[in-house]
């Protein structure tokens, strides 16, 4: 969940519009456990680390990197040629993560299996057998997402550290392997996704701390997929896997200067996810290209059959997401540019209007609309919808665990959390957790009512309608404010954000670096009907093709402002 939607509790500053603002086979298994001992380790962040949000001087930082902002093709090319292999990209890749990460707390734990898993995928090509583009491409994915290895999922928890790890890989993570990724650890994030409270701060869990944002480290590199934003921004991995409820993978996507995909709900099966929302969560991309993301969502989508919401999937399905990128992709087309997600930062608008000249040169019609504006009334019954669907799919997750598991249902999570209310509660509280376990089942009527209000809200009155009224492709809107600081004491304090329509919707929306204020990244999103991630990679790509306005982190200390 991001921070800037009634997902996360916490709604938006109130402020006027245009106010000056301060601105695998039993093989793999035995080949694993033979060779982990001789792997290249680095030790993970401590299950129990410090939640101080304390950071090492950048100065010792390399200011360079051999493989920062290498594409997926590139990392491809230098190992069918023989410059590279699976396993020296993961040796360099941690050893940037070694050098890099102790700034940005990026990372909760790193994969003793990488470098095994790595060489069998390194014998793989020496055999001639490749998987696809995929193949030996080191990734992290967000410690939200289940895997049957040596590694823990624990959305960032305390609670979970002593669960028994889980017998499958989730359904993501089986197509991850199965296209030949090599699995280099698991992200940091905003705990539980941001949905424990109303005053969180994002990127924070009681497990990995505080994730900084690698442009400016005092800023907060949003969430609640911190820790995937800001390690692809750093180039700590090739790509990674965020997950979104509202937000929480086009916010640190925005934020940390990156390319982010919010699928179709539906798209990419959710099994082996810890949840919040069965309406709305979704597993996404997180690349610094958006071929990057169209190659990765590829492997992704699918049918997932235990996740009856991937049924819907059928027919809308494609095997290379790459096939639709068109740099002349925005020629000809209507785009309604949602205003009333404008005016509150003139940094942000100056880099807006910039886009929109882009679009312009680049052939596209834009259209002026409010159509989205009535959308943010859905605010209050998204957040009833949240309260109901997480007390039912946090039991039904959490029975995945076993006997063993002391953990049950969401009042074991929160007695778990009073008892060691010193090192999980610090800053901020479990109110929402308390305010969902009130609620009741799913038949009841102010849950039935809010979430047909939600779908009538932001599908039949918002984007559908206005798609249909003014002959539009798709919507745009910056996609958050500009990343503030963090503050474990108040907790965030962002602007704006335009994450909500399509995240209620369940619709799709790809958030593409549109520029820099002061030098902190500002995404633009694009964002359209159900099923409809061909045309706006389509369209984003056509844009980050014109544009070019992605920009590498500096890992400033913090923001200094001149005057």
């Amino acid at each position: 969940m991001s921070p800037s939607h009634p997902g996360s509790r916490r709604e938006l500053l109130s402020i006027p519009k245009n106010t000056p603002a301060n601105t695998a086979a039993p093989d793999r298994r035995t080949f694993l456990a033979a060779t982990a001992a001789s792997a290249a380790t680095i030790r993970p962040r401590r299950a129990n680390a410090a939640p101080a949000n304390t950071q090492k001087p950048v100065n010792d930082v390399k200011p360079t990197f051999e493989l920062s902002e290498l594409s997926i093709g590139t990392l491809q090319e230098r190992m069918q040629t023989g410059q590279e292999s699976a396993r020296s990209l993961v040796d360099k890749y941690l050893n940037r993560v070694a050098e890099l990460d102790p700034h940005l707390g990026s990372i909760i734990e790193l994969n003793p299996e990488a470098s095994a898993i790595a060489r069998l995928r390194d014998e793989e090509r020496r055999q001639g057998k490749s998987r696809g583009p995929l193949h030996g491409i080191p990734i992290l994915i967000k410690d939200n997402i289940d895997t049957a290895d040596r590694m823990k999922t624990t959305a960032g928890s305390l609670a979970l550290m002593d669960t028994p790890a889980p017998t499958s890989d989730a359904f993501v993570v089986q197509r991850l392997r199965t296209a030949g990724a090599v699995l280099l650890g698991k992200t940091n994030l905003s705990e539980w996704a941001n949905i424990r409270s109303n005053r969180s701060t994002s990127g924070w869990s009681g497990r990995g701390g505080q994730t900084n944002n690698p442009y400016v480290l005092d800023r907060n590199p949003c969430g609640s997929s911190s820790g995937s934003g800001a390690a692809v921004a750093a180039s700590l991995c090739a790509v990674a896997i965020g997950t979104e409820t509202d937000g929480s993978v086009l916010c640190p996507s925005s934020a940390c200067g990156i390319v982010g995909i919010k699928p179709t709900v539906g798209l990419v099966g959710r099994t082996g996810i810890i949840p919040i929302s069965h309406s709305q969560d979704t597993a996404g991309p997180m690349a610094r290209t958006v071929r990057d993301a169209a190659i990765l969502l590829s492997v992704m989508a699918g049918v997932d059959p235990e996740d009856p919401a991937t049924s819907a999937a059928q027919g809308h399905l494609h095997p290379d997401y790459t096939t639709f990128l068109d740099e002349d992709g925005l020629d000809g087309v209507r785009i309604g540019v949602a205003r009333n997600f404008f005016g509150y930062h003139d940094g942000v608008d100056q880099v807006m209007d910039n886009a929109l000249d882009i679009l312009r040169h680049r052939g596209a019609t834009l259209v002026d609309t409010d159509h989205l504006a009535a959308t943010e009334k859905a605010s209050a019954a998204e957040t009833t919808v949240f309260q109901y669907e997480l007390k039912h799919g946090m039991a039904a997750y959490l029975a995945r665990l076993g006997a063993k598991s002391s953990m049950k249902t969401l009042q074991d999570l929160i007695q778990f959390n009073e008892e060691h209310k010193d090192r999980e509660m610090p800053y901020f509280g479990q109110d929402f957790f308390l305010q969902s376990q009130e609620k009741g089942g799913l038949t009841e009527f102010e849950y039935v009512e809010a979430r047909a209000k939600c779908l009538r809200l932001t599908r039949t009155e918002g984007i559908d309608a206005g798609l249909a009224q003014d002959q539009l492709t798709c919507f745009i809107a910056p996609t958050i404010s500009l990343p503030c600081p963090t503050d474990l004491v108040n907790g965030d304090h962002w602007l704006s954000g335009s994450t909500r329509p399509a995240a209620i919707a369940g619709y799709p929306s790809i958030s593409v670096p549109a520029g820099c204020v002061h030098g902190l990244p500002v995404g633009l999103s694009f964002f359209a009907s159900a099923w409809s991630e061909p045309k706006l990679l389509k369209l984003a790509y056509a844009f980050e093709q014109a544009s070019a306005l992605r920009q590498p982190p500096r890992f400033l200390p913090t923001l200094k402002l001149d005057g």
